[in-house]
């Protein structure tokens, strides 16, 4: 990922204010790059804390150490009621960003501004909450990022902005997922220029390619050892490195499978696997280590 963030075109117009909405580690991403843009919003709206890991220690999420370490004013609300509508209202924004906030934007704050809403797929293909995991999984070549209006349902709003990029065979989510963002910052800024020029514009999304992109849960994360060989191989690189495969042991134990690539006999090699309790290792490690038990 590149390192500096693209300049703000010279629209000659005043720039947008905004408030922006998000809670992931990639919205927490596309914030830092706004702000290294010169494109701060005046506000960040993230979720409340949550308890997190094995210990179930409460944990901010991404976007609100984010803010605090830009000094951003910051509000973590259970949902955005009147109170927080009014609050939104007081700063006076142009328009909202909303960027994997985790909770549906609803009246009347849906209509009561442009919304600019940064979804890392090429809509209407994966709407919903694991686009990257799920094109990936699902084999795609390419995928991108789609700057669209928010409506009620769910991604289903005007496209105003849309880039794609390649997936490679071997991408895992590591390797794709700082791409999108970089894509994805370098489009919103674009588009708040347009905003500002009042020049942005946005086309409905088809009715046809429609796909949703489901949750990650815990059964999505099991290997179908029946399955061929790529397509284990594109669901194990789709959950790497940070959920991670894995494959139901004889003893009733999962091994975590890390990493794979597919033999040109056809076959899926093990290369980086997890044993229950234990960090990751080579796949010939961990067969040296059974056989001498």
């Amino acid at each position: 990922m590149s390192a500096d963030p693209p300049a703000p075109a010279d629209t000659g117009a005043a720039p947008v204010r905004t408030a922006f909405l998000g809670t992931s580690w990639f919205a927490a991403d596309v914030l830092r790059r706004l702000v290294a843009a010169g494109r701060a919003p005046s506000l960040v709206l993230t979720r409340p804390d949550r308890p997190a890991g094995r210990g179930r220690r409460l944990t901010a999420p991404p976007v609100a150490d984010a803010a605090r370490e830009l000094d951003l004013p910051l509000l973590q609300p259970d949902r955005i009621d009147d109170e927080v509508v009014a609050r939104i209202a007081a700063d006076e924004p142009d328009a909202l960003i909303v960027c994997a906030y985790g909770a549906i934007v609803r009246e009347p704050l849906l209509s009561a501004y442009p919304i600019l809403n940064v979804h890392p797929s090429l809509l209407p293909r994966w709407r919903g909450a694991a686009p990257v995991e799920r094109a990936i999984m699902a084999g795609d070549r390419e995928t991108g990022v789609s700057i669209m209006e928010l409506v009620e349902e769910l991604d289903a709003g005007p496209v105003q902005l849309q880039e794609r990029i390649p997936i490679g065979p071997d991408d895992t989510y590591g390797d794709v997922a700082p791409r999108l963002v970089e894509l994805g910052s370098t489009l919103l800024l674009r588009a708040l220029d347009e905003v500002a020029a009042g020049t942005l514009s946005a086309t409905p999304q088809p009715d046809e390619g429609i796909t949703y992109a489901e949750k990650i849960v815990a059964a999505d994360r099991d290997l179908d050892p029946a399955a061929p060989a790529r397509t284990r191989h594109d669901h194990v690189r789709a959950l790497a490195p940070h959920i991670g495969a894995r494959l139901l042991q004889d003893d009733d134990t999962y091994l975590g499978v890390r990493r794979t690539r597919v033999a040109e006999d056809g076959t899926l090699e093990l290369l980086e696997v997890q044993p229950p309790g234990k960090g990751t290792m080579t796949y010939a490690d961990y067969l040296r280590g059974k056989a001498g038990r």
